[in-house]
């Protein structure tokens, strides 16, 4: 049994009469759990209801940094409210992305101080992006004591270096598809060695589909490509990563196969 730790199930790739057809054929593949994770207030409303109406969804509610601009006293107090569901595992996603840069860098931190600081206030977990910034994502997570609440750094794209770091802050590692792409050695050598009980899976669809799928639409049962490559670095067989991947998922938030 497998979890999809962060996906994208709304938004305008797929519509909404097209939830249900999309997680049927990643049941079909095995793929039994669902962390769907919202970017904006508007979109975070539309993950709580799939959370609460479909078995096995779960949600992370967040502004994303690409929508950080629109942070406000306002936001943070709705966002604050749906959190507080119990179909809610995660903040976020939060976090840093300098590569675009679709928001302010000074408002992207200030969103995701922000936000550290409600998870910590609610006790739940982080749901961390990070793109072009490291060394920001890290001193900002270690300033505001994000180890009292853990997290995942979602679509780990970054090297040993990075990962260690995190690790030491009590995060988990989530690997994309990434990590069936043959050129991304950093991310490869960080799926193989990093800790057992600190790894998970995750498709990020629709973005970055994995091999043998790469440049097409992901989805969420796609995972199961992933789970195999990362399997096959750390020398287990796919059933035995995807036990642990699901196990850890719920050592950190509390998901169960029955949620």
């Amino acid at each position: 049994m497998l979890v999809d730790a962060h996906c994208h199930l709304t938004g305008s790739h797929l519509a909404a009469d097209q939830v249900e057809t999309t997680l049927a054929r990643a049941r079909a593949q095995g793929v039994t759990g669902f962390i769907a994770v919202g970017t904006d207030l508007d979109d975070s409303r539309a993950v709580l209801d799939l959370a609460t109406r479909i078995p096995g969804v779960q949600a992370s509610l967040g502004v994303h940094p690409h929508e950080a601009k629109t942070w406000s006293p306002e936001v943070a107090a709705e966002l604050g409210g749906m959190l507080s569901d119990p179909s809610v595992r995660f903040v976020g996603e939060t976090g840093l992305d300098w590569h675009y840069g679709l928001s302010p860098r000074d408002a992207q931190e200030r969103a995701f101080r922000a936000q550290i600081r409600l998870a910590k206030a609610l006790g739940k977990p982080l749901m961390i992006h990070t793109r072009s910034a490291p060394e920001a994502t890290l001193q900002i997570l270690e300033e505001e004591g994000a180890d009292a609440v853990r997290g995942i750094i979602h679509c780990f794209s970054e090297d040993r270096a990075f990962a260690i770091r995190a690790l030491d802050l009590g995060f988990y590692l989530s690997f994309s598809g990434i990590a069936t792409f043959k050129k991304a050695e950093a991310v490869r050598d960080v799926a193989a060695w990093a800790p057992a009980d600190r790894i998970l899976v995750e498709t990020d669809a629709p973005f970055l589909a994995p091999v043998p799928y790469r440049g097409k639409t992901n989805e969420p049962g796609f995972v199961r490509f992933t789970a195999e490559a990362v399997a096959e670095l750390r020398g287990i067989p796919s059933l035995k990563l995807a036990e642990l991947t699901t196990r850890n998922l719920e050592a950190l938030c509390g998901w169960a196969p029955s949620s």
